[in-house]
């Protein structure tokens, strides 16, 4: 008969810490790490590592949990607990925010954070090409994999992506993550940026996180940051500010987001339909169907060569932006 292993929950004796207790991980000698929580029940619960010398001499122990197992799982560590209810939980091993980072998650939790449900495939409006600029300020941008979409590098007015018609932009979206966010709060960059892209037809906000994170703030009073977007809100309604879950979300709803905008421009009355025509920034499709009817070797996929874009902007009398 083997020894039975326990999951020891100790409170922090140190009081100015926000991650008030010590979890005792029975796992490779022991590995201790400091969290908010006793168990991931309505969230996941971040965990900083210590050494495990940091552990109390005398600890004052809130809960010891039987275990039937604690495994290593890739980069994560398996942990099921010897009772009926609130027995699995998984410790994950991750990268954000530039730094290695560690979360305690439940089966719960990790169904919140991956809804049911595969995103839709189908084609905004059935447009088949719709020419997405992204700002060249964009470290790590939407792909719009598998998507209808071509895209390009520009330095936009506002926004971090964008539809233009002619020369003027006509469509933008702003993607915050949560962090973000909060901090364009704390030192007004939102107010100036909504003001900004309240000066567009078409301009939206997306949050890759989820309406409720907010309560999870511990950088600014959650109720100040609620306020702050209902008051944005009322005085530019014409630029909402919306949640979604996480990115993959966030980015599906800027792809239709702005392919609606498209989609509207390219029914919009006949004056703008012919300013669209004139673009400089013409569709992928209609530089391949240009080209293939002048027998200019072409992919069918994929980024349209500068030069074939440069050819087509010549045979049309339109400039050349450099």
């Amino acid at each position: 008969m083997t020894d039975r292993s326990y999951l020891t929950i100790a409170r922090n004796p140190d009081p100015t810490s926000a991650l008030g207790y010590l979890i005792m991980i029975p796992i490779d000698g022991g590995m201790v790490v400091k969290t908010s929580g006793t168990w991931p029940r309505e969230k996941a619960l971040y965990c900083h590592p210590i050494p495990i010398s940091d552990w109390p001499l005398e600890p004052e122990v809130v809960e010891e949990i039987s275990l039937l197992s604690c495994a290593r799982r890739g980069a994560a560590i398996d942990i099921v607990a010897d009772r009926a209810r609130e027995n699995r939980s998984q410790l994950v091993f991750t990268h954000a925010r530039g730094r290695d980072m560690i979360f305690w998650q439940s089966q719960r939790t990790q169904r919140q954070a991956r809804p049911k449900g595969t995103v839709p495939r189908a084609r905004a409006h059935g447009v088949v090409d719709v020419p997405i600029t992204i700002d060249t300020r964009e470290r790590y941008p939407y792909q719009f994999r598998n998507r209808s979409v071509s895209t390009e590098r520009g330095a936009l007015p506002c926004g971090d992506y964008g539809i233009y018609l002619g020369d003027d932009l006509y469509a933008a979206v702003e993607r915050k993550t949560l962090e973000d966010l909060i901090s364009s709060l704390t030192d007004n960059r939102l107010r100036y940026a909504i003001g900004q892209l309240a000066a567009l037809p078409h301009a939206a906000i997306v949050v890759e996180a989820r309406y409720s994170a907010i309560l999870q703030s511990t950088y600014m009073r959650p109720a100040l940051i609620f306020d702050a977007v209902a008051d944005y809100a009322l005085r530019w309604p014409e630029v909402p500010v919306v949640f979604c879950e996480n990115r993959k979300l966030a980015e599906e709803w800027t792809y239709r987001y702005l392919a609606s905008a498209y989609y509207q421009a390219l029914n919009a009355p006949v004056d703008r339909q012919e300013t669209l025509a004139a673009s400089p920034n013409p569709t992928s499709a209609k530089i391949r169907q240009w080209a293939s009817e002048h027998h200019i070797d072409i992919a069918a996929k994929g980024r349209i060569p500068r030069v074939v874009r440069e050819h087509y902007l010549r045979a049309h009398g339109q400039s050349i932006s450099r």
